[in-house]
């Protein structure tokens, strides 16, 4: 897994690395950057989770990629495939920095993450589980054309949490490469 690497214009996707748990932990202490993902955690709340993706990595050949941003080298976020047991279905999700909003890095992300995901594990569908209130979320995934779906219950711990579950086929993302001549 240390030499998957994917790549887009600004941006470097690869598997979670060691020396990503700084940029990790500051990003789930941040009330406003992690709300629509778990809420914020101290320290060792947060490792348990690093650790949680780096072992779907070792487990499973995939999880959330490191979001490296080319231009500085900084650990900015973590996207991508993410499909925890009773989970409501086969999620490219995203979650940044703050200090990397509002640049398009998520849909230029999840658009790599969703391209691997239906060429290399096989997906034939993509969903994202969005909070109903969390608006930037939903743009994205509109800028991916993705819709909603349904509603749905995330599983324990958050299983009082209902998300909008959008999405879209194979079918839908390929052809929507086609008509943008991708």
């Amino acid at each position: 897994m240390t030499s998957l690497r994917l790549e887009t214009p600004r941006l470097i996707l690869r598997p979670t690395a060691p020396e990503d748990f700084e940029g990790w932990a500051a990003f789930m202490a941040d009330a406003d950057a992690s709300k629509f993902v778990g809420g914020p955690q101290p320290r060792p709340v947060a490792w348990r989770g690093f650790l949680s993706m780096a072992g779907a990595w070792a487990m499973q050949g995939y999880a959330m990629f490191s979001v490296i941003e080319k231009s500085s080298g900084r650990w900015i976020g973590r996207l991508g495939p993410w499909v925890p047991e009773g989970w409501p279905g086969l999620e490219v999700g995203w979650g940044l920095a703050r200090e990397a909003w509002g640049k398009g890095y998520a849909t230029e992300g999840a658009a790599a993450a969703i391209d691997w995901a239906f060429a290399t594990l096989g997906w034939s569908e993509v969903i994202h589980c969005i909070a109903p209130d969390n608006a930037p979320s939903q743009a994205v995934a509109l800028r991916l054309g993705s819709r909603k779906l349904r509603s749905a219950y995330l599983p324990a711990p958050f299983d009082t949490m209902q998300v909008d579950v959008w999405g879209q086929s194979r079918e839908e993302w390929q052809s929507r490469a086609r008509r943008a001549g991708a």
